[in-house]
């Protein structure tokens, strides 16, 4: 499956943002509400991403195909902004995965879930990294890498809809390549035993093979 990405700002950040994941397969649209933008944005990107107007206008969402994005990125130069276009994504169009810039550090402690935005990022340069790491597998996040990439650490939230959600440790159909290394709920670390069932909002530990990474997501993600 291509993932499909709304990037709202055509700046440097969502230009390079919008490269590196056009170079890595993603479907992708930016949008930019500056029109002396458009000949460098054109210029810099294949022309049927662009989309001129508003990322915080429904209609100009709407036309960027955000029914069917996977993921919205909004970084704009204006914290505002990013806000209302997540917020946007995530309670008008039920975006599952949104990621927001942070311009102003003190504006920082806007930038939550409660707000419509799961992962807040900083550094314009890190951010762009980051995006496509949180992206690649949904919710999950690689803590560390082993033999040379073919094992990974991971950790991943039970989503409320997913497979796992509800089931326990026994019944789940885990990667022949994988273990489930420890539980965090609600702080407090669970090491895993055959009768524990997962709750929604579990933080899980994981140790898997690189090739199993997709079945893993699959199985503690958003059900499509």
């Amino acid at each position: 499956m291509v993932m499909s990405v709304i990037v709202v700002g055509g700046g440097k950040v969502g230009t390079y943002l919008a490269s590196l994941l056009l170079a890595e397969g993603y479907r992708v649209k930016v949008i930019e509400v500056r029109q002396e933008e458009a000949p460098r944005l054109q210029h810099e990107l294949p022309t049927e991403v662009v989309l001129l107007g508003s990322g915080t206008d429904p209609n100009v969402l709407e036309a960027a195909g955000i029914r069917q994005a996977h993921v919205v990125a909004a970084v704009t130069g204006a914290d505002e902004t990013n806000l209302v276009v997540t917020s946007l994504a995530r309670f008008e169009f039920g975006v599952p995965r949104t990621i927001a810039r942070v311009n102003n550090p003190k504006n920082a402690w806007l930038f939550t879930p409660e707000m419509g935005v799961d992962v807040a990022l900083n550094q314009a340069d890190l951010m762009a990294h980051l995006i496509a790491e949180e992206m690649s597998l949904g919710d999950m996040m690689t803590l560390l890498k082993l033999r040379k990439g073919q094992y990974s650490l991971v950790e991943e939230k039970v989503d409320p809809t997913s497979a796992a959600a509800g089931k326990v440790m026994r019944d789940l159909n885990l990667p022949s390549e994988c273990v489930l290394v420890a539980i965090i709920r609600k702080g407090q670390l669970i090491i895993p035993h055959s009768d524990l069932a997962l709750q929604p909002a579990d933080e899980v530990l994981a140790l898997v093979h690189a090739s199993q990474l997709g079945q893993l997501a699959a199985l503690l993600g958003h059900a499509e």
